[in-house]
């Protein structure tokens, strides 16, 4: 399995000027439904260290969830005793977690994983309403003497709640990232016809992708059809993305991971 998840990433971009981010929703860590649902966080720890990524941007990840630990009973295969974050997180990486959801029997959010040191971590609530709960979690994180900040973002399921929350993310930035600052904004922004990149562009982010590339495709993970997750950045260019395909990452969630090799500008 790990080799398999390895040979299909992109090598890293050589150089210490790049910087290599990842952006992934692993689905609170369980695929299927039913008696068929099956524990794939064990998988997803492989593949996350097998991106080989600076920075990853984590969307669905579960702090706890009771019902789902009496499913999946604590075995060297069963539900992990530690925060996804933390079991996912490659040796020597800092994490970030933020709660955004509770629900009935736990709870899930944003992490931010990452091989340089991070700041002080912070969350604002974007939800829409109060059924759909949906937050930020910025982190600024020192990169080779260059400090960027990273948001984390998951939006909502209707175009217009998406565009709203847009505008308080715009809000959020210009009150607590100087201008003149790096910045990475990745995460699942559930964009089906693409209608966000003008609002994003406007607030002076540009996407993720080398000139005249189209966005690259991470949903559904069997056969990606639309580009549901997205890389922007400000102060930083983009080298190459990357999106991992294969059996195997169909399997771990229903999203691929989106990866991109970012250079300062």
């Amino acid at each position: 399995m790990r080799a398999h998840l390895a040979h299909s990433v992109a090598p890293a971009y050589p150089g210490d000027d790049v910087l290599r981010v990842a952006t992934y929703n692993i689905h609170k860590g369980v695929r299927g439904v039913g008696p068929r649902r099956r524990l794939e966080i064990h998988n997803l720890a492989l593949g996350i260290e097998a991106l080989d990524a600076d920075l990853v941007f984590l969307q669905e990840v579960r702090s706890s969830n009771r019902q789902e630990a009496l499913q999946f009973p604590d075995t060297q295969i069963g539900w992990p005793r530690m925060p996804q974050a933390d079991y996912v997180a490659p040796e020597g990486y800092e994490v970030a977690y933020r709660t955004n959801a509770y629900t009935r029997h736990g709870e899930h959010g944003n992490a931010l994983l990452s091989r340089w040191p991070l700041g002080e971590i912070k969350h604002h609530d974007v939800s829409d309403h109060r059924f759909e709960q949906r937050g930020l979690l910025h982190v600024p994180v020192q990169w080779n003497g260059t400090l960027v900040h990273a948001i984390v973002a998951h939006l909502g399921l209707m175009h217009a709640g998406r565009v709203r929350q847009v505008d308080r993310i715009a809000a959020f930035i210009a009150a607590h990232v100087p201008s003149d600052e790096c910045l990475v904004l990745a995460g699942d922004f559930n964009d089906w016809g693409e209608k966000l990149d003008a609002p994003i562009r406007h607030m002076g982010l540009t996407p993720a992708r080398p000139a005249g590339h189209a966005p690259p495709r991470t949903f559904p993970s069997r056969v990606p059809f639309f580009s549901l997750d997205r890389i922007y950045t400000r102060g930083l260019g983009c080298v190459s993305t990357h999106v991992p395909r294969g059996s195997a990452w169909a399997r771990m969630s229903d999203h691929l991971p989106l990866v991109a090799e970012l250079r300062r500008a």
